[in-house]
């Protein structure tokens, strides 16, 4: 059995990053270190007085510590790393692009006045469900030993359990909303013939490039990061660099060879063919 720590350490990046970001903010408000107001998203304040943080920090309060706190950050724990190991696994810049089109268009959404809610943060949750739904729809799952039902209901199934126990349910809409929106965009119009209008911009991956956490893999991103300057003090991977200047010298070599000794060369090639050959037969 795992410690604490290696349970902590054992998280992808994303999801844990988030997690632990929702619980400080939770913890502070119940230590009464703030006003949970300064937070929350007035588009007046944002507007009139330039409080733009508020567009970001609204989406970090899930609630004061209740039964409702809980619920919303084992979803994070649970689906929310399920998603970043499974389909978004060595894709962690697909995967913050996720939370970032799920912000915009809850923050869209919000604009229209009976949708707007002062704190979104339980409707990215639900739109991570819906995700989770969505990617593994035929998995079976067991809810606290009293139904057992299909990926595909689970966000359903905790909009009804946000009913029962009284839970307002349009931040819960929305997020399923902003999920379908999503998943619409990225997976079902591509898979229809349509384009990919919803594809990760560049500038996630040289954000995630930066940032160090995760694997992005055929990222073109992570390469043109390393040689802009735009973020000083940034070096490329000891080990990456290795490997680049032993291809990029063997390969020089080699040519050089080939040009001073061309017979030499090429009867060397033959003779590593043949031998290659003899030993496959």
């Amino acid at each position: 059995m795992s410690t604490p720590l290696q349970y902590y350490q054992s998280l992808p990046p994303v999801s844990k990053t988030y997690a632990v970001i929702c619980l400080m903010t939770s913890g502070a408000f119940h230590l009464e270190l703030y006003n949970v107001w300064n937070i929350a998203l007035y588009y007046e304040d944002v507007l009139k007085r330039f409080q733009v943080w508020r567009l970001i920090t609204n989406f970090f309060f899930i609630g004061p510590f209740s039964f409702t706190f809980a619920f919303r950050l084992l979803i994070i724990l649970r689906y929310g790393v399920s998603l970043e190991r499974g389909p978004f696994d060595k894709r962690t810049a697909d995967y913050v692009w996720m939370y970032i089109f799920g912000t915009l268009a809850l923050l869209v959404i919000a604009a229209i006045p009976f949708l707007w809610s002062p704190f979104m943060g339980g409707s990215l949750v639900f739109m991570i469900v819906y995700v989770w739904g969505r990617e593994f729809p035929n998995e079976r799952i067991n809810m606290y030993g009293l139904v057992q039902l299909k990926g595909f209901y689970l966000p359903w199934f905790m909009l009804g359990v946000d009913l029962i126990i009284g839970n307002p349910l349009m931040p819960a809409i929305l997020g399923i909303a902003a999920g379908h929106l999503y998943y619409f965009l990225t997976v079902l119009h591509p898979l229809a013939g349509g384009k990919n209008i919803c594809k990760t911009p560049l500038w996630v991956h040289m954000l995630v490039a930066y940032w160090g956490q995760g694997i992005q893999l055929n990222s073109a991103g992570e390469e043109k990061f390393f040689r802009w300057s735009g973020f000083p003090g940034k070096e490329l991977p000891s080990q990456w660099d290795q490997n680049k200047r032993l291809s990029t010298g063997t390969s020089k070599q080699f040519s050089r060879d080939a040009n001073r000794h061309p017979i030499t060369t090429q009867s060397r090639c033959q003779c590593c063919f043949q031998g290659k050959k003899l030993s496959s037969q």
